[in-house]
């Protein structure tokens, strides 16, 4: 009987290496506040970025610095907002052995070709001054989630994995967020958020811009300064192109005559 319980423990699971996508916090200041302030100030413009997602923590930008790191601070700051830290790398000896003391497991460093590393999609976001949020996780699968109705102030919607195409107007106030493009066949005038988990091909279209705030892949542009004349309350779309936001009219397309191609 011992012998039979015995084998059936060591076949009720088995240990497999898996890859896992994560959020990789990249940490460049040793100031814990100062990191708090700063992570709450980015999550307060793009609410429902995180979603429990397992952070791991980079300090390959501040192996160096003298000041010891408050892990336990760190750990508290991600976890206020609805992130799991779960590791660090990078770090030198003495800030592996305190993160490890906080309960954070050592990952390997990254690869030096990190830029060819297969199925995933890395995307570093600026977090006002010394923080920075990279999101590493592959691009789900195709899809479209289409909303017919008007979005009021304070409501939110989200679509995971998709494209998000609005038939009806975005008020101030209100949020539309996607990890594809986002298409509002209407005024947008709330918050517009595309490419949430960091596709920087995502793009945002309206028929009427005039948003609050606009986002693609974390980086983000506030409208407090007044649009051109040539897109605000126009056609328009929004593009990232390397850190920078662009904001451009939607021309009408070149009819071309056929008998003009010989």
């Amino acid at each position: 009987m011992a012998h039979t319980t015995a084998a059936q423990a060591r076949t009720s699971f088995d240990l497999k290496s898996a890859s896992l996508p994560v959020v990789a916090v990249v940490l460049k200041s040793t100031d814990a506040a100062q990191f708090a302030a700063d992570l709450a100030g980015r999550v307060a413009d793009a609410p429902g970025f995180f979603d429990n997602d397992p952070v791991l923590i980079d300090l390959a930008a501040v192996k160096d610095a003298e000041a010891p790191i408050d892990f336990a601070a760190l750990v508290a700051a991600l976890r206020s907002h609805s992130t799991l830290p779960v590791a660090v790398r990078g770090g030198s000896p003495a800030q592996m052995e305190a993160a490890r003391a906080a309960g954070l497991a050592a990952a390997p460093d990254a690869a030096p070709e990190r830029a060819q590393a297969p199925a995933a999609e890395v995307r570093e976001v600026e977090v006002i001054r010394e923080v920075e949020v990279v999101r590493e996780v592959p691009m789900t699968g195709p899809g479209t989630v289409v909303v017919d109705k008007p979005l009021r102030s304070g409501q939110q919607v989200y679509a995971r994995g998709a494209d998000l195409v609005v038939m009806a107007m975005v008020s101030f106030g209100a949020e539309v967020i996607a990890d594809g493009n986002i298409h509002v066949y209407a005024p947008l005038r709330g918050r517009a958020i595309a490419g949430a988990r960091g596709n920087t091909e995502a793009r945002i279209f309206s028929t009427c811009m005039e948003p609050q705030l606009v986002s693609i892949a974390g980086i983000y542009r506030t409208t407090e300064t007044a649009l051109p004349d040539d897109v605000a309350g126009r056609p328009a779309q929004v593009r990232l192109e390397g850190e920078k936001l662009f904001i451009e009219p939607l021309r009408n397309p070149v009819r071309i005559n056929p008998r003009e191609i010989q």
